[in-house]
């Protein structure tokens, strides 16, 4: 008699219609799957808007548009029976007698709470801990973040590394050339793509750009709003196909982050052929390997020095952004999904 397709539920209510960040890593992964799990019966809790965003083979269960507390209160609801539940970004039912699973991309709120406000701080704390203790197995997106959980925790973590976007890839000249266009670009400029935030340290950026003499160009959420630097171009948000155009007619991309987890928007920078200066924090010095210049230093004029060879030198510029998309080459999705599929095989399930 053949036995019962082993069922699996998927968290995923932070997915977003378009989104990016961990909004990549659910689409991605959940794309991946399949394949990986031949036979499986595979299901994600989705708010009702991305239903759109899941494959064929993955059933939605819905949920309303919901975010903040809210959306946290909607991911600790029962799943049904399951045999696997698997929280794609910490969030996991209160009540299941299912093989827990949770994966983990960063401890931010506990490592630098001051980034959001205290009450939600607090409350993402509680969160965060409270499925590193309940969950039955952890993944980690960077052995930097295992590495943070071990120490937070105690437990071990199976490190399942993230890719680029499958939208990340070199652009043709003409696209480059229509996206300048588009965006009244200048010859030359320093970008970073993201929310405009503490963590994220955007002002240092247009400070060593404006030491090197040229524009400092901001794109996403907050980059046309009154936190930016005032010496810095907002773009505001930027159309998805427009992103590798714009990565590759940017001089240099640069992120001066605090702290990463894993650091996708700069990888992704990197497989479109983007020269990418950043901040050798968290994960990112594993991560991007020999494709982009790291500093350590938050000093305005080692940023500058970082900057002006790929503003004035052709040839410097050109061997980074080679070795750039030859690192993001060796990074997949299929990776992901295939150590993901073997952590639950480990842990057997």
């Amino acid at each position: 008699m053949r036995s019962r397709a082993t069922r699996y539920v998927y968290g995923a209510l932070a997915l977003r219609p378009g989104g990016s960040g961990v909004q990549t890593y659910i689409r991605e992964l959940l794309n991946e799957l399949p394949e990986q799990l031949p036979g499986a019966d595979l299901n994600a809790v989705v708010q009702e808007d991305a239903v759109g965003e899941l494959p064929a083979a993955v059933t939605p269960s819905t949920r309303r548009v919901a975010d903040g507390a809210v959306r946290a209160v909607l991911g600790a609801l029962p799943v049904g029976s399951a045999d696997v539940v698997h929280g794609l970004d910490v969030d996991l039912p209160l009540v299941t007698r299912a093989f827990k699973v949770a994966t983990v991309h960063d401890l931010s709120v506990i490592d630098m709470p001051s980034a959001s406000s205290r009450f939600r701080a607090l409350g993402e704390q509680r969160l965060v801990r409270h499925t590193l203790r309940r969950a039955d197995l952890l993944l980690a997106v960077s052995q930097f973040t295992a590495d943070r959980i071990k120490s937070v925790s105690g437990r071990d973590a199976v490190v399942t590394e993230l890719a680029p976007a499958a939208w990340a890839r070199p652009p043709k000249e003409e696209e480059v050339e229509a996206v300048r266009a588009k965006y009244s670009l200048p010859d030359k400029f320093v970008m970073q793509v993201g929310t405009v935030e503490p963590r994220k340290n955007v002002q240092l950026v247009a400070d060593a750009a404006e030491k090197v003499g040229i524009p400092c160009l901001l794109a996403g959420a907050g980059s046309t709003g009154p936190d930016k630097p005032t010496s810095a171009v907002g773009l505001g948000y930027v159309d998805l196909e427009d992103l590798p155009a714009l990565y590759a007619a940017a001089t240099v991309t640069a992120y001066a982050s605090r702290y990463e987890g894993y650091g996708l928007p700069p990888v992704e920078a990197m497989a479109c052929g983007g020269a990418v200066v950043a901040s050798a924090v968290g994960a990112l010095p594993d991560v991007v390997g020999d494709g982009a210049t790291l500093l350590k230093s938050e000093r305005v004029s080692d940023w500058a020095d970082a900057i002006r060879p790929l503003v004035f030198d052709d040839a410097a510029r050109d061997a980074l952004t080679t070795a750039a998309v030859a690192a993001a080459s060796r990074m997949s999705w299929r990776q992901t999904a295939e150590k993901t599929a073997q952590a639950y095989r480990g842990a057997g399930v």
